[in-house]
């Protein structure tokens, strides 16, 4: 029965893929046009010495944690500009950070194979990496890492081709995910208070989509041309965007199973580095190997602004909680926090 029902449910695919799709721009012929956008840098922090490569704003909407290829990471008060905790790591190139849900702690991990969690002090003056706790361990660099949705559970991924979900407490390998053949470079989890499902891209140009749970990949996409950098969730939790090194974002509707739209330009040959949606889902923010960041209409799938301020390749974009500021970190050294998306 069971492999009768699984021939059924291929068939159905099969059926559907036959059937005439309309790519969502054309579904959107219709929907009016996204007006002009101003968006100004209105901040730039300084303070690391070397590429930025990862960042992650804190759920208050004015902190933020960076890290980079000088071994520290910093906790910034993005209003001020204070850096409020500098932690150094035991290796250069810490490529992965995140904050924790309650603000209280950070993880960070890279080229040491391992995951830590800092817990934070209201103190700036205590040395808070003192009080690092090891808490993933892959057998290659740690690429990514996420908390979910309490501050008792990590998911990492590594160069090592598998993410895995920890418990924070004990440090126990609660789940580990095998499926793609090469390193994984970026994962993201499902935007619901219940996520269980979560989505990792990487060298082999697939995108995994995940159930925390059994350990399943539930669905794969397979449609870039080279190694994707970051996949982001849609706001909705219904759809992901992914970035690659083709020089393309696309767009992957989950209900569907299948890719419905492409970001891409033939004016545009570098790499797309990172992904990241406005609050509405109507923008997407992509930051490539020119320095430069675009902002799709994902709708229509035309691009309607450029940001220019970085001097090197932009390595993350991430919206603040609250929608209304963008973060971007550079190869440049730099982070620069922009404001105002009228449209939203």
């Amino acid at each position: 029965q069971f492999i009768e029902m699984k021939v059924h449910v291929m068939e159905v695919r099969l059926e559907l893929l036959s059937v005439e799709v309309f790519a969502m721009h054309q579904v959107a012929e219709k929907v009016e046009v996204v007006g002009a956008l101003s968006i100004k840098t209105r901040r730039v922090l300084k303070g690391h010495t070397n590429k930025v490569l990862c960042m992650d704003w804190c759920k208050d909407k004015r902190r933020l944690v960076s890290s980079s290829q000088d071994g520290k990471v910093i906790v910034w008060d993005g209003f001020t500009l204070n850096k409020e905790h500098g932690m150094s790591m035991p290796t250069t190139w810490v490529m992965a950070c995140a904050y924790a849900p309650s603000g209280c702690a950070v993880a960070c991990g890279g080229l040491d194979n391992k995951c830590s969690v800092i817990p934070l002090s209201l103190d700036s003056n205590e040395n808070c990496a003192a009080k690092k706790k090891t808490v993933a361990m892959h057998t290659n660099y740690i690429s990514g890492c996420t908390f979910t949705n309490s501050d008792m559970q990590l998911l990492s991924c590594s160069g090592d081709g598998t993410s895995a979900l920890w418990d924070v407490e004990s440090g126990q390998l609660l789940q580990s995910f095998h499926g793609h053949t090469s390193d994984i470079l970026s994962l993201d989890l499902a935007p619901s208070e219940t996520g269980n499902t979560f989505v990792t891209g990487g060298c082999d140009k697939k995108a995994n989509v995940w159930d925390m749970r059994s350990g399943q990949n539930i669905q794969s996409f397979e449609c870039h041309e080279s190694d994707i950098n970051c996949v982001k969730y849609y706001p909705s939790g219904d759809a992901f965007a992914s970035a690659s090194d083709d020089a393309t974002c696309r767009f992957f509707d989950l209900r569907a199973d299948r890719e419905v739209a492409v970001f891409q330009k033939d004016s545009i040959v570098f790499g797309a580095s990172t992904v990241d949606f406005s609050l509405s889902g109507r923008l997407l923010f992509a930051g490539y190997n020119d320095y430069t960041i675009n902002v799709w209409d994902v709708l229509k799938g035309t691009r309607i602004s450029m940001m220019f301020g970085h001097e090197n390749r932009v390595s993350r974009v991430r919206l603040s909680p609250d929608g209304t500021a963008l973060c971007s970190a550079s190869w440049d050294n730099t982070l620069r926090v922009s404001r105002s998306f009228p449209h939203e």
